[in-house]
């Protein structure tokens, strides 16, 4: 029982203080008298493996996106012109930091050694030769070193040298996660839909304890339960007045959201579906959140019926 709904429900009943037994009291009174509250169900073991390997990426990738603005920033200030020439949540770009900063470091080693240095570092092998010429055009355009080039250059280095094993760990993760996902008896249904990978599927059981027919009853309720479906705020004569709600799971959310918007970039009916709510003037947030809204009731099917999502409606059998 949320601790919202017992604050709230503590106001109905008499006396203005609190106490162990009051509140015991209120908890016992408003089970009684609802019939709508979820039952919590432990989750098996293979989910419980999910939850705890899914945060552990969360982390990780929150240091991720911390660490590589972190570089873009120092960079900026010591070397604008390399700052924007790649992107630097690459592994790649990382490669070519952490032996180069500066411009002047770049225009004494010369293309063939900063293309070695990124053979070595493991770069992509056909970006090389196109990296190395953007790389010392960039230095070519910077004539001065900036006072605090010595000092920020080896923070740069070591950044870059951090991120790249936090990649490595993110990736050894990802591979994990994967082979525990499969082990799910409904994966494949899960991951026959565009737009969900084995990274969102674990996403998705971790969030929702991993037995969605059981725990919701309807794909209506996990909708509301990822904040996908609006909430009406009538009054008197006012209709129709529908509100994003306030209290939702948020990762849930994203997840939906992020495969919805993975989904558009192929032709499917999923990209189908996002091009008829823009022409019935949608903008592109809320085409992406009625797909996304449309993703649970296909999940929700494919789990019901057991079966793999297809583009084309299943043969069915007629009378000769």
């Amino acid at each position: 029982m949320p601790g919202r709904l017992v604050n709230r429900m503590a106001g109905a009943f008499a006396g203005e203080g609190k106490s162990d037994a009051k509140d015991a009291f209120t908890i016992a009174e408003t089970a009684r008298l609802r019939h709508d509250l979820t039952p919590i169900t432990e989750p098996d073991e293979l989910v419980t493996e999910l939850q705890v390997l899914t945060a552990r990426r969360e982390d990780l990738m929150g240091g991720w996106v911390r660490g590589v603005n972190r570089l873009r920033d120092l960079l900026a200030s010591i070397f604008p012109a390399l700052e924007a020439a790649f992107d630097y949540s690459t592994r790649s770009a990382l490669v070519l930091l952490t032996g180069f900063q500066t411009p002047g470091s770049l225009r004494a080693a010369g293309p063939d050694a900063v293309a070695e240095h990124l053979h070595a570092g493991g770069a992509w092998p056909k970006s090389i030769p196109a990296m190395a010429d953007k790389a010392l055009a960039a230095a070519a355009a910077q004539t001065i070193a900036l006072p605090t080039e010595a000092a920020v250059a080896p923070l740069i280095a070591r950044l870059a040298a951090q991120l790249l094993d936090l990649d490595r760990e993110i990736k050894d993760l990802d591979k994990r996660i994967t082979s525990t996902f499969r082990e799910y008896p409904h994966a494949s249904r899960i991951t026959s839909i565009h737009g969900f990978g084995p990274i969102p599927g674990a996403q998705l059981l971790a969030d929702t304890g991993g037995d969605l027919l059981a725990a919701f009853g309807t794909s209506a309720r996990l909708a509301a339960y990822a904040g996908l479906a609006p909430v009406p705020r009538d009054s008197g004569r006012v209709r129709g007045n529908l509100h994003r709600p306030k209290r939702y799971h948020r990762g849930l959310r994203r997840v939906f959201y992020l495969a919805a918007l993975s989904s558009i970039k192929t032709d499917g009916p999923s990209k189908a579906f996002y091009q008829r709510k823009r022409a019935e003037g949608k903008l592109h947030p809320q085409a992406l959140i009625a797909l996304a809204r449309r993703l649970i009731d296909v999940i929700w099917a494919l789990l019901r019926d057991g079966r793999e999502f297809h583009p084309s409606p299943p043969l069915t059998a007629y009378a000769a």
